[in-house]
């Protein structure tokens, strides 16, 4: 076999440090860390098994990600989220989903829609069997396939830099019970506007979904700043 003939490798396998990344991020996303949380490097290396070199580089991506902050004095916690912040985070999903809603449905193929009703169909069976993993995953997967279908990969990459956020305010809103209409119905709402070519529907549909999630976290989100 030549050089020429080798496969393309589709999936490279992840590295040491992605999978700590992974680890961790779904740990702070899941509460498992505490906002304002010290992030000690020893018992980090003892409980993943890993280097210190791995945790302090684990440490400084997700500072990137606005995941985790360094204190004067103190060093590495868990970021806490302000309503200004989550406000802003939700402008700009809201600029950006909505015209990616808007073109995927003026551009929706049947395979586009093929992929759209798998993910929301593999969504709610994780919101059912109480999996935040495996729904965080699908939901990226699920907004992934609308970016992609818009044609609107530089604003997915903007979304991608701001998961980690994004992430930890779904988490906080997903579980509340206090909200219009549950989230998987919201996104049924804007699967079935943008497989019907609807993009006026599609770009309301996301509003809506914005709207209700926006008002639960500035709730929670003052509650919890009126503990502090």
């Amino acid at each position: 076999m030549t050089t020429s003939e080798l496969e393309k490798i589709s999936q490279p396998p992840a590295t040491l440090r992605d999978m700590v990344q992974e680890r961790m991020r779904e740990a702070i996303i899941a509460g498992h860390f505490k906002p304002g949380e010290r992030l000690v490097e020893r018992p980090l290396c003892e409980q993943l098994g890993v280097s210190r070199t791995v945790i302090r580089e684990t440490i400084r991506y997700l500072e990137a990600e606005g995941l985790v902050e360094i204190l004067p004095g103190r060093g590495p916690i868990v970021a806490r989220m302000s309503w200004d912040d989550a406000r802003q985070i939700y402008d700009i999903r809201r600029m950006l989903e909505t015209a990616a809603a808007r073109a995927c449905a003026a551009r929706i193929t049947p395979e586009r829609k093929a992929r759209l009703q798998a993910s929301l169909k593999t969504l709610k069976k994780g919101v059912a069997d109480k999996n935040p993993g495996e729904v965080f995953t699908v939901t990226a997967e699920f907004y992934s396939e609308i970016f992609d279908g818009a044609g609107h990969n530089v604003a997915w990459e903007i979304v991608q830099r701001l998961n980690g956020r994004i992430s930890r305010l779904r988490m906080m809103t997903l579980s509340s019970s206090d909200r219009e209409r549950p989230g998987p119905d919201h996104m049924q709402a804007i699967c079935d506007a943008i497989i019907s070519g609807d993009a006026d529907a599609a770009g309301a549909a996301v509003a809506r979904h914005l709207d209700d999630t926006t008002a639960i976290a500035e709730r929670l989100l003052a509650a919890e700043e009126n503990k502090d």
